[in-house]
């Protein structure tokens, strides 16, 4: 079985992640989380209710474990994992609940949370996380570090640039780009491509 694996970041995100961790333990699939990284005060009563250690500061990953950053802001997501250091390894963590089709590529840190699809021919670059009830259809591309809300539909051939942000609820129709660190607002329906740090919003979303 793969060596432990660390929460990076004790927020609300990464207590998610920690239920995500510790299903997939239940099932067999993964070893038991060994607990959490943060450099600021967590809620420490959260913590203790999950039954989920705090083990040091950011940097102090324990020698021999792997991490996923539990940080939903992508560009903090990507600063947070660049204190890790190159020599630590990046779990990808599929809670088994999830469906992950056998076409699909899953870059180091991804994660694919309850209820959540990944269908066929798609990537998912490093450390990009797909939150509860997203569907991600056939041939889509997703960069590093982009967040897929609760509830987003990406429909088929969607490509989404690096650290890019997609709210709750949000609907992308087949052959859309969304550009690098652009912001889809919940609910957003998305009919045509996004440039670069744009942020849209509606139906159809401007």
């Amino acid at each position: 079985m793969a060596a432990g694996l660390v929460i990076v970041g004790a927020g609300g995100h990464g207590r998610e992640l920690w239920e995500a961790a510790c299903a997939a333990a239940a099932a067999g699939v993964e070893p038991e989380p060994a607990g959490f990284l943060d450099d600021g005060c967590p809620d420490g009563e959260a913590l203790v209710r999950l039954g989920a250690p705090l083990l040091g500061p950011v940097g102090a990953l324990p020698a021999g474990y792997r991490f996923v950053v539990g940080i939903g802001d992508p560009h903090t997501r990507r600063l947070v994992a660049g204190r890790i250091g190159p020599a630590a390894e990046a779990a990808t963590l599929v809670h088994p609940r999830a469906m992950c089709g056998h076409d699909v590529q899953l870059g180091p840190g991804s994660v694919l949370m309850a209820g959540s699809c990944a269908t066929t021919n798609v990537v998912l670059g490093r450390h990009c996380h797909v939150n509860v009830n997203a569907v991600i259809s056939h041939d889509c591309r997703l960069g590093d570090f982009v967040s897929v809300s609760p509830g987003v539909l990406l429909n088929g051939a969607v490509t989404v640039g690096d650290g890019a942000f997609l709210g709750s609820g949000a609907v992308v129709l087949p052959g859309v780009r969304i550009g690098a660190a652009a912001v889809v607002g919940a609910g957003a329906v998305v009919t045509r491509d996004i440039p670069d740090g744009a942020v849209v919003k509606g139906s159809p979303a401007r």
